[in-house]
Protein backbone atom coordinates (compact mmCIF):
# COMPACT_ATOMS: atom_id res chain seq x y z
CA UNK A 1 0.00 0.00 0.00
CA UNK A 2 1.36 3.41 -0.99
CA UNK A 3 1.93 6.23 1.49
CA UNK A 4 0.52 8.64 -1.11
CA UNK A 5 -2.87 6.91 -0.75
CA UNK A 6 -3.21 8.84 2.52
CA UNK A 7 -2.47 12.28 1.14
CA UNK A 8 -4.96 15.16 1.04
CA UNK A 9 -4.80 18.91 0.51
CA UNK A 10 -5.30 20.86 3.71
CA UNK A 11 -5.69 24.66 3.65
CA UNK A 12 -3.19 26.14 6.10
CA UNK A 13 -5.94 28.25 7.65
CA UNK A 14 -7.57 25.11 9.07
CA UNK A 15 -4.55 24.25 11.24
CA UNK A 16 -5.64 25.27 14.73
CA UNK A 17 -3.13 27.62 16.37
CA UNK A 18 -4.92 28.05 19.68
CA UNK A 19 -7.01 25.78 21.92
CA UNK A 20 -10.62 26.75 22.56
CA UNK A 21 -11.34 28.32 25.95
CA UNK A 22 -13.90 25.61 26.70
CA UNK A 23 -12.31 22.23 25.95
CA UNK A 24 -15.60 20.38 25.48
CA UNK A 25 -16.97 22.95 23.00
CA UNK A 26 -14.80 21.62 20.17
CA UNK A 27 -16.68 20.08 17.27
CA UNK A 28 -16.68 16.32 16.85
CA UNK A 29 -17.37 14.38 13.68
CA UNK A 30 -19.00 11.01 14.39
CA UNK A 31 -18.08 8.39 11.80
CA UNK A 32 -19.72 4.98 11.57
CA UNK A 33 -16.85 2.64 10.67
CA UNK A 34 -19.20 0.14 9.02
CA UNK A 35 -21.47 2.36 6.92
CA UNK A 36 -19.40 5.52 6.55
CA UNK A 37 -22.36 7.57 7.85
CA UNK A 38 -21.31 10.91 9.37
CA UNK A 39 -22.84 13.15 12.04
CA UNK A 40 -21.69 16.58 13.24
CA UNK A 41 -21.79 17.24 16.99
CA UNK A 42 -20.16 19.21 19.82
CA UNK A 43 -17.57 17.26 21.81
CA UNK A 44 -19.68 17.17 24.99
CA UNK A 45 -22.21 15.14 22.97
CA UNK A 46 -19.76 12.21 23.03
CA UNK A 47 -21.65 11.29 26.20
CA UNK A 48 -24.56 10.17 24.01
CA UNK A 49 -22.38 7.56 22.28
CA UNK A 50 -21.04 5.92 25.45
CA UNK A 51 -23.10 3.23 27.18
CA UNK A 52 -23.19 1.75 30.66
CA UNK A 53 -20.61 -1.02 30.85
CA UNK A 54 -18.32 0.49 28.22
CA UNK A 55 -14.80 1.53 29.15
CA UNK A 56 -13.12 4.74 28.11
CA UNK A 57 -9.32 4.36 28.10
CA UNK A 58 -7.30 7.52 28.81
CA UNK A 59 -3.56 8.10 28.47
CA UNK A 60 -2.47 9.90 31.65
CA UNK A 61 0.97 10.93 30.40
CA UNK A 62 2.06 14.47 31.21
CA UNK A 63 4.09 16.66 28.85
CA UNK A 64 7.32 18.01 30.27
CA UNK A 65 8.45 21.56 29.28
CA UNK A 66 11.17 19.88 27.26
CA UNK A 67 12.43 22.81 25.14
CA UNK A 68 15.25 24.69 26.90
CA UNK A 69 17.22 27.60 25.43
CA UNK A 70 20.58 28.66 26.79
CA UNK A 71 24.16 29.67 26.04
CA UNK A 72 27.43 27.89 25.50
CA UNK A 73 29.58 28.47 28.57
CA UNK A 74 32.82 29.44 26.79
CA UNK A 75 31.49 31.49 23.87
CA UNK A 76 27.96 32.59 24.76
CA UNK A 77 26.59 31.03 21.56
CA UNK A 78 22.87 30.25 21.68
CA UNK A 79 21.72 26.63 21.95
CA UNK A 80 18.33 24.94 22.05
CA UNK A 81 17.83 21.44 23.40
CA UNK A 82 14.65 19.41 23.09
CA UNK A 83 14.61 16.68 25.72
CA UNK A 84 13.37 13.37 24.32
CA UNK A 85 13.80 10.88 27.15
CA UNK A 86 15.75 10.31 30.33
CA UNK A 87 18.44 7.69 29.82
CA UNK A 88 19.55 7.37 33.44
CA UNK A 89 19.88 9.64 36.47
CA UNK A 90 20.39 13.20 35.26
CA UNK A 91 21.29 12.17 31.70
CA UNK A 92 18.89 12.74 28.82
CA UNK A 93 18.73 12.08 25.09
CA UNK A 94 18.00 15.35 23.31
CA UNK A 95 17.87 17.11 19.96
CA UNK A 96 20.33 20.00 19.68
CA UNK A 97 19.96 23.13 17.55
CA UNK A 98 22.40 24.09 16.11
CA UNK A 99 24.06 20.69 16.41
CA UNK A 100 27.51 21.99 15.49
CA UNK A 101 27.74 23.74 18.87
CA UNK A 102 26.85 20.63 20.82
CA UNK A 103 30.04 18.60 20.58
CA UNK A 104 31.11 16.12 23.24
CA UNK A 105 32.50 18.03 26.21
CA UNK A 106 30.64 21.28 25.45
CA UNK A 107 28.94 22.87 28.47
CA UNK A 108 25.82 25.05 28.36
CA UNK A 109 24.07 27.26 30.91
CA UNK A 110 20.35 27.88 31.24
CA UNK A 111 18.59 30.43 33.43
CA UNK A 112 21.79 32.27 34.45
CA UNK A 113 23.43 29.01 35.43
CA UNK A 114 20.60 27.55 37.50
CA UNK A 115 20.75 24.62 35.12
CA UNK A 116 23.91 23.41 33.40
CA UNK A 117 24.31 20.69 30.80
CA UNK A 118 27.34 18.90 29.40
CA UNK A 119 27.25 16.92 26.16
CA UNK A 120 28.54 13.44 27.01
CA UNK A 121 27.76 11.60 23.80
CA UNK A 122 26.43 11.74 20.24
CA UNK A 123 24.20 8.98 18.88
CA UNK A 124 24.22 7.63 15.31
CA UNK A 125 21.07 9.61 14.47
CA UNK A 126 22.70 12.84 15.70
CA UNK A 127 20.78 13.03 18.98
CA UNK A 128 22.90 14.17 21.94
CA UNK A 129 23.28 12.65 25.37
CA UNK A 130 23.50 15.46 27.90
CA UNK A 131 24.04 15.39 31.66
CA UNK A 132 22.52 18.08 33.87
CA UNK A 133 23.86 19.77 37.00
CA UNK A 134 21.51 21.86 39.20
CA UNK A 135 20.45 22.62 42.73
CA UNK A 136 17.12 21.48 44.10
CA UNK A 137 14.58 19.29 42.27
CA UNK A 138 15.16 18.84 38.53
CA UNK A 139 11.47 18.81 37.60
CA UNK A 140 10.88 22.11 39.40
CA UNK A 141 13.87 23.76 37.73
CA UNK A 142 12.78 22.48 34.31
CA UNK A 143 9.21 23.64 34.87
CA UNK A 144 10.50 27.14 35.54
CA UNK A 145 13.03 27.35 32.70
CA UNK A 146 11.57 25.09 30.02
CA UNK A 147 8.99 25.71 27.32
CA UNK A 148 6.29 23.40 26.01
CA UNK A 149 7.51 21.50 22.91
CA UNK A 150 4.61 22.44 20.66
CA UNK A 151 4.41 20.73 17.25
CA UNK A 152 6.18 22.53 14.38
CA UNK A 153 2.89 23.47 12.68
CA UNK A 154 1.82 25.59 15.69
CA UNK A 155 3.40 29.01 15.28
CA UNK A 156 1.48 30.85 18.01
CA UNK A 157 2.77 31.23 21.57
CA UNK A 158 0.96 29.22 24.23
CA UNK A 159 0.21 31.48 27.18
CA UNK A 160 -0.97 28.77 29.59
CA UNK A 161 1.21 25.62 29.74
CA UNK A 162 -1.65 23.63 31.26
CA UNK A 163 -3.66 24.02 28.06
CA UNK A 164 -1.29 21.56 26.40
CA UNK A 165 -2.01 19.04 29.17
CA UNK A 166 -5.04 16.83 29.63
CA UNK A 167 -6.99 17.51 32.83
CA UNK A 168 -6.08 13.98 33.96
CA UNK A 169 -2.35 14.14 33.14
CA UNK A 170 -0.27 12.56 35.89
CA UNK A 171 2.85 10.68 34.74
CA UNK A 172 5.53 13.09 33.45
CA UNK A 173 7.57 12.04 30.44
CA UNK A 174 5.96 13.03 27.13
CA UNK A 175 7.52 15.22 24.47
CA UNK A 176 4.03 15.86 23.06
CA UNK A 177 0.46 15.75 24.33
CA UNK A 178 -2.02 12.92 23.67
CA UNK A 179 -4.17 15.53 21.97
CA UNK A 180 -7.48 13.66 21.71
CA UNK A 181 -7.66 13.94 25.48
CA UNK A 182 -7.40 17.73 25.43
CA UNK A 183 -11.15 17.94 24.78
CA UNK A 184 -12.15 16.41 28.12
CA UNK A 185 -13.08 18.49 31.15
CA UNK A 186 -13.38 17.25 34.72
CA UNK A 187 -17.13 17.86 34.47
CA UNK A 188 -17.44 15.72 31.34
CA UNK A 189 -15.45 12.87 32.89
CA UNK A 190 -17.70 13.00 35.95
CA UNK A 191 -20.82 12.87 33.73
CA UNK A 192 -19.36 9.88 31.87
CA UNK A 193 -18.75 8.01 35.13
CA UNK A 194 -22.25 8.86 36.41
CA UNK A 195 -23.66 7.24 33.28
CA UNK A 196 -22.03 3.95 34.32
CA UNK A 197 -19.13 4.10 31.88
CA UNK A 198 -15.83 2.81 33.29
CA UNK A 199 -12.66 4.88 33.10
CA UNK A 200 -9.32 3.09 32.71
CA UNK A 201 -5.91 4.74 32.64
CA UNK A 202 -2.65 3.76 31.01
CA UNK A 203 0.54 5.63 30.22
CA UNK A 204 2.29 6.04 26.89
CA UNK A 205 4.94 8.74 26.74
CA UNK A 206 4.54 10.35 23.32
CA UNK A 207 7.80 10.79 21.42
CA UNK A 208 8.60 13.24 18.63
CA UNK A 209 8.57 10.34 16.20
CA UNK A 210 4.82 10.88 16.00
CA UNK A 211 5.50 14.09 14.01
CA UNK A 212 8.21 12.69 11.73
CA UNK A 213 7.13 12.27 8.11
CA UNK A 214 6.98 8.84 6.50
CA UNK A 215 9.82 8.97 3.97
CA UNK A 216 9.29 5.68 2.14
CA UNK A 217 6.94 5.05 -0.78
CA UNK A 218 5.17 1.99 0.58
CA UNK A 219 3.81 1.64 4.10
CA UNK A 220 5.42 -1.73 4.74
CA UNK A 221 8.91 -0.21 4.43
CA UNK A 222 8.38 2.31 7.24
CA UNK A 223 10.44 1.89 10.42
CA UNK A 224 8.10 2.81 13.28
CA UNK A 225 9.43 4.73 16.29
CA UNK A 226 9.32 3.26 19.81
CA UNK A 227 7.54 4.75 22.83
CA UNK A 228 7.42 3.71 26.49
CA UNK A 229 4.13 2.43 27.94
CA UNK A 230 2.75 1.10 31.22
CA UNK A 231 -0.54 -0.24 32.55
CA UNK A 232 -1.14 -1.58 36.05
CA UNK A 233 -3.22 -4.61 37.04
CA UNK A 234 -6.19 -2.59 38.29
CA UNK A 235 -6.71 -0.84 34.96
CA UNK A 236 -5.96 -3.94 32.89
CA UNK A 237 -8.66 -5.77 34.85
CA UNK A 238 -11.21 -3.02 34.12
CA UNK A 239 -10.66 -3.62 30.40
CA UNK A 240 -10.76 -7.40 30.85
CA UNK A 241 -14.13 -7.21 32.64
CA UNK A 242 -15.50 -4.94 29.92
CA UNK A 243 -14.59 -7.42 27.21
CA UNK A 244 -15.99 -10.34 29.23
CA UNK A 245 -19.33 -8.56 29.72
CA UNK A 246 -19.69 -7.49 26.09
CA UNK A 247 -19.02 -3.79 26.64
CA UNK A 248 -17.11 -1.62 24.18
CA UNK A 249 -13.53 -0.45 24.73
CA UNK A 250 -13.14 3.13 23.52
CA UNK A 251 -9.55 4.34 23.16
CA UNK A 252 -9.02 8.06 23.61
CA UNK A 253 -6.29 8.89 21.13
CA UNK A 254 -3.98 6.88 18.92
CA UNK A 255 -1.55 6.59 21.86
CA UNK A 256 -4.09 4.70 23.97
CA UNK A 257 -5.01 2.65 20.92
CA UNK A 258 -1.41 1.63 20.19
CA UNK A 259 -0.85 0.68 23.81
CA UNK A 260 -4.00 -1.41 24.02
CA UNK A 261 -3.21 -3.24 20.80
CA UNK A 262 0.34 -3.88 22.03
CA UNK A 263 -1.11 -5.41 25.19
CA UNK A 264 -3.56 -7.44 23.14
CA UNK A 265 -0.84 -9.22 21.16
CA UNK A 266 -0.64 -11.87 23.88
CA UNK A 267 -4.40 -12.29 24.04
CA UNK A 268 -6.73 -12.02 27.01
CA UNK A 269 -6.72 -11.43 29.88
CA UNK A 270 -4.60 -8.30 29.57
CA UNK A 271 -1.87 -8.18 32.21
CA UNK A 272 0.05 -5.48 34.04
CA UNK A 273 2.83 -4.54 31.67
CA UNK A 274 5.59 -2.02 30.95
CA UNK A 275 7.92 -1.71 28.00
CA UNK A 276 8.54 -0.13 24.62
CA UNK A 277 6.17 -0.44 21.71
CA UNK A 278 6.82 0.17 18.03
CA UNK A 279 3.52 -1.28 16.86
CA UNK A 280 2.53 0.06 13.43
CA UNK A 281 -1.19 -0.14 12.69
CA UNK A 282 -2.36 0.35 9.11
CA UNK A 283 -5.16 -1.03 6.87
CA UNK A 284 -5.32 -4.80 7.03
CA UNK A 285 -4.62 -4.87 10.76
CA UNK A 286 -7.16 -6.78 12.88
CA UNK A 287 -7.96 -5.02 16.15
CA UNK A 288 -7.81 -7.20 19.24
CA UNK A 289 -8.84 -4.82 22.03
CA UNK A 290 -10.10 -1.47 20.68
CA UNK A 291 -13.70 -1.26 19.49
CA UNK A 292 -14.05 2.49 19.07
CA UNK A 293 -11.74 5.50 18.94
CA UNK A 294 -11.80 9.18 19.82
CA UNK A 295 -9.10 11.03 17.94
CA UNK A 296 -8.19 14.35 16.31
CA UNK A 297 -7.71 15.08 12.61
CA UNK A 298 -4.21 14.07 11.56
CA UNK A 299 -1.48 15.10 9.14
CA UNK A 300 -1.56 13.87 5.53
CA UNK A 301 0.50 10.71 4.93
CA UNK A 302 1.08 10.26 8.68
CA UNK A 303 1.14 6.95 10.56
CA UNK A 304 -1.79 8.32 12.58
CA UNK A 305 -4.18 8.66 9.65
CA UNK A 306 -3.08 5.15 8.63
CA UNK A 307 -4.10 3.83 12.07
CA UNK A 308 -7.48 5.56 11.83
CA UNK A 309 -7.95 4.09 8.35
CA UNK A 310 -7.25 0.61 9.69
CA UNK A 311 -10.18 0.95 12.09
CA UNK A 312 -12.69 2.77 9.87
CA UNK A 313 -11.65 1.81 6.30
CA UNK A 314 -9.48 4.09 4.21
CA UNK A 315 -12.27 5.17 1.85
CA UNK A 316 -14.47 6.20 4.78
CA UNK A 317 -11.67 8.18 6.43
CA UNK A 318 -10.57 10.02 3.28
CA UNK A 319 -14.20 10.93 2.54
CA UNK A 320 -14.64 12.13 6.13
CA UNK A 321 -11.50 14.27 5.90
CA UNK A 322 -12.68 15.83 2.65
CA UNK A 323 -15.97 16.71 4.36
CA UNK A 324 -14.12 18.05 7.41
CA UNK A 325 -12.20 20.42 5.14
CA UNK A 326 -15.39 21.47 3.40
CA UNK A 327 -17.09 22.08 6.78
CA UNK A 328 -14.00 23.92 8.08
CA UNK A 329 -13.19 21.68 10.99
CA UNK A 330 -10.06 22.68 12.90
CA UNK A 331 -7.13 20.31 12.36
CA UNK A 332 -4.27 18.77 14.36
CA UNK A 333 -3.27 19.17 18.03
CA UNK A 334 -5.55 22.05 19.07
CA UNK A 335 -8.22 21.14 16.55
CA UNK A 336 -11.54 19.33 16.55
CA UNK A 337 -12.19 15.65 17.13
CA UNK A 338 -13.52 12.54 15.45
CA UNK A 339 -15.39 9.67 17.09
CA UNK A 340 -15.19 6.37 15.23
CA UNK A 341 -18.06 4.19 16.38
Amino acid sequence: MKVSDFDFDLPEGLIAQYPLKDRAKSRIMVLDKYTGEIEHKIFYDVLDYLNKGDTLVLNNTRVIPARIIGEKQDSGGKIEFLLLKRTEGDSWEALAKPGKRAKVGAVFNFGDGRLRAEVTGVKEDGNRIIKFCYEGIFEEVLDELGQMPLPPYIKATLEDKERYQTVYSKESGSAAAPTAGLHFTEELIKAIEEKGVNIAYLTLHVGLGTFRPVKVETIEEHDMHSEYYHIDKENADIINRTKESGGKVIAVGTTSCRTLETLGKDGFPLKESSGWTNIFIYPGYEFKVVDRLITNFHLPESTLIMLVSALAKKENVIKAYELAIEEKYRFFSFGDAMFIK
